[in-house]
């Protein structure tokens, strides 16, 4: 997979590049916006039993307060991305962390789920816009000599920031009120926003061709029908009446998308011809997989952590940290690490590692050998995570020209936000089958009404053990055991997954020619035409 086509670096609004004290302000604002917005994603699942409580709320409008923000995140990343483009980056940035931060101060004083509804839509809409203009920022700010190392930066925030924001809002849960987990996205935009109007420059691109109206519109119904599809599945069932029209209609979406956008061809909103180029269409599938894996793999180990561990929902963050700091870690090397053996042998490396973490954590999860049983394979995971993220982001953003990095950047984050939700549906379902066929051999002497709760799930059997009196130790055994026949299937698939990317990349990516050496006048000169 080849990254080396560059990327020249827009000019800022002075007509220079930033000097080095600036782009590490630079980088270190939009580190901390993209920070805000990560975090949100995955904070309120902490709160969900509060929010159930105070708002005498049902579990799916609870899910709904929660998936929301993800689902309007997703499904306005490409127009969004697109329009910040031509409109200008700092002043989009700025207005989505304005949009963002009121939305999050109104999802904390929310007096209804309603209200808390309509914040997290608000919420998503900000996100959408910050999220693809944070890496556009890097890429047409950054020298081409300094830009991977930036992009590993952003890499690491975007991998490590959902568990890093779980933990503190988690932490800010137990030891205050759920309300107050809305305090860090909001200190994180404003010192954000404090940076980006000191520090961040502005740049544009401009274009001859009118902006793709029906392609947005289109695209954003496509993810919509896509994205509701895969978290509605596990929750309603894959044939549910409501899954199937939301699949149905993001697949007509889809196909009604691919040929629009070839009748746009140089006017489209996104070029699907580029797709050819190998390196946008590998380092897409890698993040696909990547970000799958690791979604995947987080709906695995709370459940593992809380109910067959019996830790507390902060004890569990906390035990997801090394794998987090490990990523955010090789993140920042894989650029320095590609420079020596090239993009396409770092991103094998990394894929590698992540398959042998999930073998590890197969082969010898075990609920009386604890954490120490799966420790291993979760720092293998998170390094190859790491390794392989970085140079697929570049491999996307490399495969587009400059006047498109506003679309290359909301296209890397709509196949995280894909791959997020794919791995989910689907290793959640392997993990949720696994337990259900394992346990039924394991009721034997339980009584029928405690055995047929154990069957919806292992936090179920626990709960339903206090009820069994004698069988009460059995009951809990049978559902761990159980719950360990599932995440090894789940694991297994995982492997066979990230086995197949890697064997894809390594012998199926073209080779990469080394990188030409270009001088800065004839940059200069190539941006200019």
């Amino acid at each position: 997979m080849c990254t080396n086509q560059p990327v020249q670096a827009a000019k800022a609004s002075g007509g220079d590049v930033p000097d080095a004290r600036r782009l590490r302000m630079i980088l270190i604002a939009v580190s901390i916006a993209l920070m805000a917005v990560i975090a949100s994603v995955s904070g309120l699942n902490v709160a969900q039993t509060h929010m159930a409580v105070e708002f005498g709320a049902s579990q799916t409008t609870i899910l709904w307060i929660i998936n929301i923000y993800t689902l309007a995140l997703a499904a306005l990343l490409l127009p969004l991305g697109a329009v910040g483009n031509g409109l200008g980056r700092k002043p989009t940035l700025i207005t989505g962390l304005g949009v963002f931060g009121a939305a999050s101060v109104v999802a904390g004083l929310a007096p209804s789920a309603e209200v808390m509804l309509a914040a997290r839509v608000a919420g998503g809409i900000g996100a959408a816009t910050i999220m693809p203009i944070t890496l556009a920022v890097i890429t047409s700010t950054f020298p081409e000599e300094q830009r991977g190392k930036a992009i590993g930066v952003w890499t690491g925030v975007a991998g490590g920031g959902g568990i890093l924001g779980m933990f503190l809002s988690a932490l800010l849960v137990d030891v205050a009120d759920w309300r107050r987990l809305f305090l860090l996205p909001v200190v994180l935009v404003l010192v954000a926003l404090t940076m980006t109007l000191k520090s961040v420059p502005n740049s544009r691109e401009t274009t001859a061709h009118r902006f793709d109206t029906v392609g947005a519109l289109v695209s954003t119904i496509a993810v919509i029908g896509l994205i509701s599809a895969l978290q509605e599945g596990p929750e309603r069932g894959w044939t549910a009446q409501a899954t199937l029209i939301s699949l149905t209609v993001g697949l007509a979406a889809s196909v009604g998308f691919v040929v629009w956008e070839l009748h746009r061809r140089d006017a489209s909103l996104l070029d699907v011809r580029l797709f050819r180029e190998r390196g946008l269409a590998d380092g897409s599938i890698t993040l696909l997989v990547v970000f799958g894996v690791q979604a995947g793999i987080a709906v695995v180990l709370f459940p593992f952590f809380q109910a067959v561990l019996g830790w507390s929902g902060l004890l569990s963050t906390v035990a997801l940290m090394p794998m987090a700091v490990m990523m955010m870690a090789t993140s920042g090397l894989a650029p320095k690490l590609a420079a020596h053996i090239g993009s396409r042998p770092t991103m094998a490396v990394g894929i590698a590692l992540a398959a042998i973490g999930l073998a590890l954590m197969a082969l010898f999860v075990s609920a009386d050998g604890g954490y120490l049983t799966i420790l291993p394979g979760m720092l293998a995971m998170g390094i190859g995570m790491g390794l392989s993220m970085t140079p697929s982001t570049e491999a996307i953003t490399g495969s587009l020209p400059r006047e498109k990095q506003g679309v290359a950047s909301a296209l890397n984050d709509v196949t995280r936000e894909f791959g997020t939700a794919l791995g989910v549906a689907l290793l959640g379902a392997l993990l949720s089958a696994g337990y259900r066929n394992a346990i039924d051999n394991r009721l034997h002497g339980i009584p029928r009404g405690a055995a047929d709760t154990a069957r919806e799930g292992i936090a179920n059997a626990v709960e339903a053990a206090g009820s069994t009196g004698p069988h009460a130790h059995d009951l809990v055994h049978a559902a761990q055991q159980s719950f360990i026949d599932g995440w090894q299937q789940a694991m297994w698939a995982g492997v066979a997954v990230t086995g197949a990317l890697f064997l894809y990349i390594s012998l199926l990516s073209p080779k990469c020619p080394a990188p030409a050496v270009v001088d800065e006048t004839e940059a200069a000169e190539a941006v200019a035409t």
